[in-house]
């Protein structure tokens, strides 16, 4: 009886190690190409939120959108936003679709808010954007640097028999019940110079 007790303790702790090694950021399946990063650490909607609460003075969750997104679409209550691309106001008739421009100052921007030993859960739409700002953040150094996957609006609905066809209501952060705001704090935003800028006559319009 003692010997079998002792076999199961073995086989409990030999599991829990190795559960340990494991790499737990990384969600079940495989993660699209295009959401693929050097540093090869992932984590879904909920696992990010999981993340940062146990740790929100270490834990940075970037929002890498355009401030447009970030304003009228909403965004994480905590996230930060220093996009990695910026909305470009001219027509691509080819595309069929406003097109977006790196942002010249991506890394920069980062290096002054956050620290190298910082973990940094960083989100787009749908994980696209994200996963090229994390290169970026490998490049400079950065080692702890995780692609939120499903991004603030989630995958698209691929079922002919939904309402929700084609629409991005599955997964993601907004779609997960996580925590998401349209309100803003100025000292999270880190916006392109060029938007600083507030006009020195006339009226400021409102956002409604």
């Amino acid at each position: 009886m003692k010997r079998t007790i002792a076999v199961l303790l073995l086989v409990l702790v030999f599991q829990y190690s190795y559960a340990q090694t494991q790499d737990a950021s990384k969600p079940a399946g495989n993660v699209p190409k295009e959401k693929q990063t050097s540093l090869g650490l992932y984590l879904t909607a909920k696992d990010a939120y999981e993340k940062w609460k146990a740790d929100p003075k270490q834990v940075k969750i970037v929002d890498v959108r355009t401030p447009e997104e970030y304003v009228f679409v909403g965004h994480p209550a905590m996230a930060w936003n220093v996009p990695v691309k910026l909305q470009v106001y001219q027509w691509d008739a080819s595309g069929r679709k406003l097109p977006m421009k790196s942002n010249p100052d991506f890394v920069a921007r980062a290096k002054e808010l956050f620290k190298p030993s910082d973990t940094l859960l960083v989100m787009c739409r749908s994980g696209g954007r994200s996963a090229q700002a994390v290169d970026l953040l490998a490049g400079a150094g950065f080692k702890q640097v995780y692609n939120i996957i499903e991004g603030m609006e989630g995958d698209l609905v691929d079922d002919p028999q939904s309402v929700f066809h084609g629409k991005r209501m599955k997964n993601g952060w907004k779609n997960s019940g996580l925590p998401w705001t349209f309100d803003l704090d100025p000292e999270k935003m880190s916006l392109p110079t060029t938007q600083k800028e507030t006009p020195s006559t006339g009226s400021v319009e409102s956002n409604s």
